[in-house]
């Protein structure tokens, strides 16, 4: 296994990170105990949670399911870079939802329940609260490391402007603030490389890219549709959009000799500021071929030609449409 430091920070990490928003729904307790148990025989060290994870409001099930691993013991809980998130919302009272300092103390004091720990590596804002000003959460943050609650602090679904405000409020406050983004980037979605992959980059901080296979678009959709398997309606919606670029892709796969899934995380594990792809495996046998992207390697033609297929915003604001 490979392995990256957080951005700037000191923590290393996997460089793939174990998603688990599918442990509750859709992977029983049992299977999600085994994927994560072999995890860490792969040498996956970085999972990722949140509270709102499980389908039930407010229960917090997938954290609880992992909660449940650790307290198996076995050094589970000591090999694992656990981050988890708050945001959603979690009843129908006020302040159970957002970023407000209330609401930060009690989610995090939840979530260390539910996981059955004492600490989280990273605790991170599932996305921006635009009515909490940034002091008052850096304030609530800042309570929690010196607590001992929270290690690290990072951003989910951040625009590149709150980044910068993000950082430079910390900055002000002598605090280390974000070590860590989490958007939505795939080969389907770059967006994120006019401003928040510049971002990132420029402040130090690992991006950690969510739905890399844009849903299962890029995970082989066609070669599983032509062996029997039914698409979702999402899905069957989605590859109406996108057929022929995803046609091109997969036939371009098959002339690397290499699964569409893994092509599409390699190409992120090259890319600015990325520190660890998220993925989300419902079997073993599927985490078990996730790790052959590390071994992928793209040459300059390879990258070429998918850039062709999937064409980006043109690089970074404010080149891609000024000069």
């Amino acid at each position: 296994m490979e392995y990256a430091q957080l951005g700037r920070s000191g923590l290393k990490v996997s460089r793939l990170c174990l998603g688990t928003m599918n442990f509750g729904p859709q992977t029983s307790e049992e299977d999600a105990h085994a994927i994560m148990d072999r995890a860490h025989e792969l040498g996956i060290n970085f999972f990722d949670t949140a509270n709102t994870y499980g389908a039930k409001r407010g229960e917090g099930v997938t954290e609880q399911i992992i909660g449940r691993w650790f307290a198996k013991g076995g050094g589970r809980r000591e090999r694992t870079v656990i981050a988890t998130k708050l945001y959603g919302p979690m009843g129908d009272w006020p302040n159970t939802e957002r970023l407000s300092a209330l609401h930060i103390r009690r989610a995090c004091d939840a979530s260390l329940k539910r996981l059955r720990t004492d600490y989280i590596d990273l605790y991170q804002m599932h996305h921006i609260d635009r009515n909490t000003p940034f002091d008052e959460i850096w304030e609530a943050m800042e309570v929690l490391r010196t607590q001992g609650k929270i290690l690290y602090v990072g951003s989910s679904n951040f625009a590149g402007w709150h980044i910068a405000k993000a950082q430079e409020t910390a900055r002000r406050r002598n605090f280390t603030g974000l070590v860590s983004e989490q958007s939505h980037y795939n080969l389907l979605t770059r967006t994120v490389e006019l401003e928040v992959l510049p971002a990132c980059a420029d402040y130090g901080i690992g991006v950690i890219p969510w739905s890399p296979l844009a849903g299962g678009l890029l995970g082989g959709v066609l070669r599983k549709i032509e062996k029997g398997r039914s698409a979702t309606p999402r899905i069957t919606e989605e590859l109406t959009k996108h057929r022929p670029k995803i046609e091109r892709y997969e036939a371009f796969c098959d002339e690397l000799g290499e699964h569409p899934a893994n092509v599409a995380l390699a190409w992120l594990l090259r890319r600015q500021a990325v520190t660890a792809p998220i993925i989300g495996p419902r079997t073993i046998d599927q985490l078990d071929g996730a790790i052959r992207a590390l071994e992928i390697e793209l040459d300059e033609k390879a990258l070429a030609t998918l850039d062709e297929i999937f064409p980006g915003p043109g690089g970074p604001a404010p080149e891609a449409y000024a000069w």
